[in-house]
């Protein structure tokens, strides 16, 4: 039997679902994460996670906030444009699980950036071969001292092969050993924008992504949209087809809306999801279309930098040796960057992480 503390949380996710914003179970997951390391100490402190993993669009967090107060608080939501108030609808009761409403309007190019959200599945065909990206990898990516050590020449002593030299010796040791630090692949992090303006390159970048995970001791990779997807599992499986079939099921905001901003708040939100950015190789893979305002992304940007050791950003306007980043998410994220680079199609994405990655020690 559910605890009566545990419904207001469980019904959350079913009346967000009933006034059409998006919640995946992932972030259900996450929500309730959220909520246990903030205590919390109020209601305000629901909120705020609720606000932080959900990510809510300006234009309707007015209509979120109804949505939590009908829950939490058992307020009742306004009927529009009038002064009554009404029962809480249907769709937005705890058992209601109705999916969005299909959007009035299509955008068959999807090379506009919208507010919209669109949830669907999209079957990925094969693209082309990413065996030399493969090949190049683990000698590419960059590197740090760890903190074991291995045998080598050098003035550093290594005092317990010495010592066990002496035991075999009679205590003489004709040559005293060295030793010199193990070097270890730092962690990769991979953001791949999936909105509409972003279509015609997502296979691509979900291909490599995939000989990313194979190929890297430590990798992790997300898709931003209007919501966050960890699709890191589902790049694990050996045949490329699989994996991205996998992938094709598990993202939800396939060509919708840019939310760049609270996507990467709610990344960060989530401890264990943070800690995949400290000291790692970040790369994003997105346009930098972001329909929210820019204050959002910069906060997000700037905890990311204090993370992570380097953030390379690659864009598929890059591509035009004209290109300058004039757009006032590009403008917000420039100072956090350690690269700005072409990311327009599958040699362009490899060559300039490979080229990045040998240069960031």
């Amino acid at each position: 039997m559910t605890q009566p503390a545990l419904a207001p949380f469980l019904a959350f996710p079913p009346a967000l679902r009933g006034a059409g914003f998006a919640a995946a179970p992932e972030q259900t997951a996450s929500f309730l994460a959220a909520v246990g390391l903030l205590g919390p100490h109020s209601i305000h402190d629901i909120r705020r996670a609720a606000r932080a993993i959900y990510g809510p669009g300006p234009d309707r967090a007015a209509l979120f906030d109804q949505v939590f107060d009908a829950v939490f608080l058992g307020q009742s939501l306004q009927a529009p444009g009038e002064g009554t108030e009404t029962d809480l609808p249907p769709a937005l009761d705890a058992g209601g699980l109705e999916l969005l409403p299909e959007p009035d309007e299509d955008d068959p190019s999807g090379q506009d950036a919208t507010a919209a959200e669109r949830l669907f599945a999209r079957r990925l065909t094969s693209g082309e071969t990413t065996r030399a990206f493969a090949r190049a990898l683990p000698a590419a990516l960059p590197k740090r001292r760890s903190r074991r050590f291995r045998r080598a020449a050098g003035n550093r002593p290594d005092p317990a092969r010495a010592f066990r030299q002496m035991l075999k010796r009679d205590g003489e040791i004709t040559r005293l050993p060295s030793r010199a630090r193990r070097h270890r692949q730092r962690r990769v992090l991979m953001l791949i924008d999936v909105s509409g303006s972003m279509k015609t390159g997502t296979e691509d970048a979900l291909r490599l992504a995939h000989q990313l995970m194979r190929g890297a001791e430590r990798a992790e990779v997300f898709t931003l949209g209007t919501r966050l997807t960890r699709v890191s599992r589902a790049l694990k499986l050996r045949d490329a087809d699989q994996a991205l079939a996998q992938v094709s099921g598990l993202v939800a905001d396939w060509d919708g809306g840019t939310r760049l901003g609270e996507a990467l708040a709610a990344f960060l939100s989530v401890p264990r999801f943070a800690s995949f950015a400290r000291g790692a190789y970040v790369i994003v893979l997105s346009d930098g279309l972001e329909r929210g305002g820019p204050e959002a992304l910069s906060a997000a940007m700037a905890r990311l930098r204090g993370l992570a050791r380097h953030i390379l950003w690659l864009t598929p306007l890059a591509a035009d040796p004209d290109y300058r980043p004039e757009t006032a998410a590009m403008q917000t994220v420039l100072p956090y960057l350690d690269g700005l680079a072409d990311g327009s199609a599958a040699p362009a994405i490899a060559r300039n992480i490979l080229d990045f990655g040998r240069g960031a020690r």
